[in-house]
């Protein structure tokens, strides 16, 4: 039987000592409680707030009756919610162990059409083919073009009926390890379901660009498959640590390589019933990597809907990684300005008239929140951002009060968005790539930032916001090209 979720809303006392690790502080209002109920039993709860595990609720033990549980006359108030996100097995297509390395590749949006073509040169199994197909055509051709998704359906074809590739028998479920050496997280490979995206239950933090959207949705269509994974995070649970650690410490793993970047490997979860029924207890997912293919997985999905279902009932998934909030690493997503035509010294002394700044500081990366470096005239500046201009969290974030403090009042800037004036660089690239770019003159300032914390990303997206551009590099990158989804 599908679980069905209800939230309670519970005086602080009780939640105090129920769960005292919550954070509590300065509220006297009832704190949202969530539980889920399988037929008439009601199995766990959790606060949302940290999703804590709890045994009882208002003194009440649980398994319990729903009708026990609201005849407790604690309760505030009760309502129902819909149902947990779905976690869905899937028969994935995936390369031959011995394969596996010659395979994969970065995602499509981390290299450039020139960057694939080269690294591809010479490659005939690699998976840029697939998710780059215009590498394969003539160089001046639009990657737009009707051939440009063609390619990528006959190369995906070629893909799974090649021999050095394999469908699995059975519809599975994977853990996924990603080692850099210096970090490494670890994060469950399945399918997510297309209306939990649309029904809010796969939150988003970021505003999505239709061309691209469209881009994407063209590739699905056309290869009646999800190429690549999107990258989701939830707020960590004991339970599905304890599977993770069951799997990735008895089970010999499917694959284990490396590449230039990082060490990759993958279990197979053989029954994936009980990590199904864990995930039940993980009220939200939220989209850390790919807005644009959850929104093209959703209108591909919506397409194959009729008064009668589908004959394709696959093309309602796409397949994500979940990992756990406590793994996540967010890296600076920085910037640099150009065509300001000031002087240099100009520039400082506007920076300086909107915040305090402190010149020619020995480092190029800002300690603290609320704080950028600003590199100008061969030298790195601090610069305290002026106070967040309204309440909700995405006005106190340091990509809002950098544009609503000082790049809106010295630049005109108004939409960083479309701003052609700002270009922006991944963290994984570091405040040096800043300064080259405005030492070559390719830009007339360059702005290191702070991460962005997970926190943040959360609290926006439970706010029902959107973060202004560019605000989070996530690293590592998920690897393209390991499990495929086809409907």
């Amino acid at each position: 039987m599908s679980p069905m979720s209800y939230q309670t809303a519970l005086p602080r006392d009780i939640c105090m000592c129920a769960a005292p690790c919550l954070p509590l502080q300065r509220s006297n209002r009832p704190l949202p409680v969530r539980f889920v109920l399988r037929g008439d039993a009601i199995h766990h709860s959790f606060a949302e707030a940290c999703c804590a595990d709890e045994k009882l609720i208002a003194g009440v033990q649980l398994p319990c009756t729903f009708a026990t549980l609201r005849a407790s006359n604690r309760f505030v108030s009760t309502r129902y919610v819909p149902d947990m996100a779905d976690l869905h097995p899937f028969r994935a297509v995936r390369p031959q162990p011995s394969a596996v390395a010659d395979v994969c590749c970065a995602p499509y949006d981390v290299v450039s059409t020139a960057e694939a073509r080269d690294i591809a040169s010479g490659r005939s199994r690699s998976f840029l083919r697939v998710i780059r197909p215009e590498i394969e055509l003539p160089e001046a051709d639009d990657q737009y073009a009707d051939a440009v998704y063609e390619r990528g359906a006959s190369n995906m074809r070629g893909f799974i009926e090649a021999p050095y590739t394999v469908r699995e028998e059975e519809p599975s479920l994977y853990v996924y390890r990603v080692d850099t050496g210096e970090r490494s997280q670890t994060g469950v490979f399945g399918c997510v379901s297309a209306a939990d995206y649309d029904d809010g239950k796969i939150l988003k933090h970021e505003a999505t660009r239709p061309a691209k959207v469209r881009d994407r949705a063209r590739h699905i269509e056309a290869q009646q498959a999800h190429a690549e994974p999107v990258m989701l995070t939830y707020r960590g649970s004991d339970t599905i640590d304890a599977l993770v650690r069951s799997i990735t410490t008895r089970v010999p793993p499917l694959f284990d390589f490396e590449d230039e970047s990082a060490r990759h490997t993958l279990w197979r979860i053989e029954e994936p019933e009980a990590w199904q029924r864990a995930f039940d207890r993980v009220a939200r997912l939220y989209i850390a990597d790919g807005h644009h293919r959850c929104k093209a997985a959703s209108q591909v999905a919506r397409r194959h809907r009729t008064k009668n279902g589908t004959n394709r009932p696959e093309a309602h998934y796409f397949p994500a990684v979940l990992f756990p909030m406590h793994e996540m690493h967010i890296m600076a997503y920085n910037r640099t300005l150009s065509g300001l035509e000031r002087s240099s010294e100009s520039l400082i002394d506007a920076l300086a008239s909107c915040s305090t700044l402190v010149r020619n500081v020995g480092y190029a990366v800002p300690p603290q929140k609320g704080h950028v470096c600003v590199y100008v005239d061969g030298a790195w500046h601090d610069l305290a951002l002026p106070p967040a201009q309204g309440p909700r969290t995405v006005d106190t974030l340091d990509a809002a009060r950098l544009t609503d403090g000082v790049l809106r009042p010295l630049f005109d800037v108004t939409e960083p968005r479309k701003d052609d004036r700002i270009a922006y660089i991944g963290g994984i690239r570091g405040p040096e790539a800043v300064q080259a770019r405005v030492d070559a003159g390719g830009a007339d300032l360059g702005i290191s930032m702070h991460p962005t914390a997970i926190e943040e990303l959360v609290a926006v997206s439970d706010d029902g916001d959107l973060m202004p551009p560019k605000s989070t590099w996530f690293e590592p990158k998920l690897i393209s090209g390991m499990l495929v989804h086809t409907f």
